[in-house]
């Protein structure tokens, strides 16, 4: 009995020794996950994936990133917006799909592949002529332009589309991500846009979105900013917190970086925060913000080439704003995911506390229900 009590107490020394600062919980039925002492602080970590509760059906080649529209008067009836990239080396082209919260496609704009459809966002309340429309806006990597559509319609409203970072080498004007910024004193709306390379320090740029009074929409640039670390990472990934009025981008290789969204603020160039700098295993891609009211909430960041989510703190911390720590990273049942969305109202029974979609390299986007991503460590918005 001695005997067995000694080896049990070496059993338990050893695996404590193993864990080192890492303290694990789960098994049984529910999802196994650690608590870590990272550099930044403590964090949870779910090693279980968690799993979709759906996928859309599968595009032709190469999905990339999604938006989501909430209709309206009945959210069942939203719709997700997802790229297609389409495939250079056998000539497949791409184009813009229409996803209902089933996944069955529900309509397509087709796009030559040598424009390359890279990302799309989504924004509400745009006012042309005598109507208030909602838009979705369209990345054209390789044309070196946008396109911009009237939703749920996805009609075209930009006469073509307008082409941006002109006056750039060619190698800079390759147009990557989007976030759409609507200012809440006055509903100017702005598109603020990524590239493949470019200088840092104006490596992004902001255009204002205006009525062309003939039916259509122009642009006109309003400012250039934002630090970039270099090759061999980029910048894609944006998104805008309207509420809060910042915008963040992925800096692939390094971190996330913060900016004022808005142009006219007297500090709109200065770089407010820089986090996520450690415990990724490459490239930060696909960032979304799930609110769970008007200030707080998480941001959302993929570590792509670890299929994983990693969540930090919306507010940032009592007395920092612009601290945003790490608190939860989520293996998921994405595959190298890059672009992703969140939505944080009940959109149907599928998703009553909100959606979290991802894209994934199965050409396909997988749609999550909150309630799986937050498990105990989240909150989730009272709808």
């Amino acid at each position: 009995m001695a005997k067995s009590m000694i080896h049990f107490a070496l059993s338990v020394l050893i695996v404590l020794m193993l864990q080192g600062c890492t303290s694990h919980d789960g098994g049984g039925e529910g999802p196994h996950k650690q608590t870590v002492e990272g550099d930044d602080g403590v964090y949870v970590e779910i090693l279980t994936p968690v799993k979709p509760v759906l996928a859309t059906e599968k595009v032709v080649a190469d999905t990339d990133d999604p938006a989501v529209w909430i209709h309206p008067e009945d959210p069942s009836k939203s719709l997700i917006l997802g790229t297609d990239k389409g495939e250079d080396d056998d000539g497949i082209d791409g184009g813009l799909y229409v996803f209902d919260l089933s996944g069955k496609i529900v309509k397509k704009e087709d796009i030559l592949v040598t424009d390359r459809p890279n990302n799309v966002d989504v924004e509400y309340g745009f006012k042309l002529g005598d109507e208030t429309i909602d838009i979705a806006i369209l990345t054209l990597r390789d044309a070196r332009k946008i396109r911009v559509y009237k939703l749920p319609e996805l009609e075209p409203i930009d006469n073509g589309g307008f082409p941006v970072f002109e006056g750039e080498a060619e190698i800079d004007r390759r147009v990557m991500g989007v976030g759409i910024y609507k200012r809440q004193s006055d509903d100017a709306m702005y598109a603020i846009l990524s590239r493949k390379e470019g200088p840092s320090g104006t490596y992004l740029w902001q255009y204002q979105l205006e009525d062309a009074g003939d039916g259509s929409v122009s642009i006109r640039k309003v400012r250039d900013f934002g630090l970039w670390s270099g090759h061999p990472g980029e910048i894609e990934a944006i998104t805008v917190d309207d509420e809060l009025g910042y915008v963040y981008c992925s800096d692939e290789l390094l971190a996330i970086r913060k900016y004022h969204a808005d142009p006219d603020h007297p500090e709109a160039d200065q770089e407010l925060a820089i986090f996520g700098i450690g415990n990724f295993m490459s490239d930060r891609e696909g960032i979304s913000i799930y609110d769970v009211d008007d200030k707080t909430g998480y941001i959302l960041v993929s570590d792509q080439q670890s299929d994983r989510f990693q969540v930090f703190r919306r507010e940032g911390e009592p007395d920092d704003p612009h601290s945003h720590p790490r608190i939860k990273i989520i293996k998921m049942s994405t595959s190298a995911s890059d672009g992703s969305e969140s939505i944080s109202i009940r959109l149907n029974e599928n998703f009553p506390n909100g959606l979290f979609i991802a894209m994934s390299n199965d050409r396909t986007f997988q749609l999550y229900s909150w309630s799986d991503i937050a498990g105990e460590e989240l909150k989730s918005r009272k709808n």
